[in-house]
């Protein structure tokens, strides 16, 4: 809410500005006067900036012939945001000349803060060693793995599809009770129908301790690729997350024609754990933080629910870049 009360004040501030300025207004403003105003003052903020947000509300409640004197004007009140956007732009520019201006972090750094008040810029700046730190952890997180972490994620018993000596590999860390490795699971169904033959796709245990079945529905799933039926139940898993108890579990597996008295040993005998254990472990070593996380050819995912996004990587690699 300060954010918002700000950015109005800023909006009102503005177009007073603009209409205290001794330029002659028309002698009938244009209808479109408003509308003007504010597509001026948007271009130079960004359309999803609270100050755009702001400048639109506050000239909804304007005759006509104010907003033609705040339009006549309006370089004026471009220039009072140049001046309060110095703040951002000074701290662009340290960020970036620190963590390095060819990053992908300082890109998204110049990409955000267009959209950022000058006041949080500010506060970023008062706080500015413990945002470089965190910046700097981000870019070193999304550095792509170095080869021998990129061969030990995607080599080994884990289970896959595609050919293993595919130009793309991908290695999904997952987590079975997690909502978005379920639209993850979704994306990555259409990738094997799509590229099942082109790339090699690894999936990795990562149970989250804060999800309740989740270590346990891993387990499970290891106990079912026992018995050749690991995809079918991670199907199943992802596609009813508030069947994951125990009991759930037990009829998922009689439904798939499971074994099912070698399946609720697994489970007692903690057969499966310790492999479980070694894929969270082995997750961490990779900077894995979250689920879903997705490497492809050791380059880390943007957005591992974003079919299209995946697609392009995809194709990308494909075709050698």
């Amino acid at each position: 809410m300060k954010h918002i009360a700000s950015s109005l004040t800023v909006a009102v501030a503005l177009i007073v500005a603009g209409c205290n300025q001794a330029a002659p207004a028309p002698a009938k403003a244009s209808p479109t006067a408003c509308a003007d105003y504010s597509k001026r003052i948007c271009k130079e903020t960004g359309d999803d900036s609270p100050t755009c947000t702001s400048v639109k509300t506050t000239v909804d409640l304007m005759p006509p012939e104010a907003c033609g004197a705040a339009l006549a004007n309006v370089d004026f009140a471009i220039k009072k945001l140049g001046d309060k956007r110095k703040k951002c732009d000074d701290l662009v520019t340290k960020l970036c000349k620190d963590i390095g201006p060819k990053t992908e972090t300082c890109n998204m750094v110049a990409t955000h803060t267009k959209s950022f008040p000058p006041e949080r810029c500010e506060m970023m700046m008062q706080h500015y060693t413990e945002v470089l730190a965190d910046l700097k952890r981000q870019e070193d997180r999304n550095k792509p793995l170095p080869a021998d972490k990129i061969a030990k994620i995607a080599t080994g018993d884990a289970p896959s599809f595609g050919p293993a000596d595919s130009k793309v590999t991908i290695v999904e860390f997952s987590d079975f009770q997690c909502p978005f490795c379920s639209r993850a699971a979704n994306a990555v169904e259409q990738l094997r129908k799509e590229y099942g033959t082109k790339v090699h796709f690894v999936f990795r245990q990562f149970p989250l301790s804060f999800h309740q079945n989740a270590h346990t529905a891993a387990e499970a799933s290891l106990a079912a690729k026992a018995q050749g039926k690991f995809w079918e139940f991670h199907d199943k898993m992802f596609a009813d997350q508030q069947k994951l108890d125990r009991a759930s579990l037990e009829v998922t597996a009689k439904d798939l024609g499971l074994n099912v008295a070698a399946f609720k040993k697994a489970l007692d005998d903690k057969t499966f754990a310790p492999a479980v254990d070694a894929e969270q472990k082995l997750g961490e070593e990779v900077a894995v933080d979250g689920t879903p996380t997705m490497f492809l050819n050791g380059v880390r995912v943007a957005n591992p629910t974003d079919l299209d996004a995946i697609k392009k990587q995809i194709d990308a690699a494909l075709a050698g870049g």
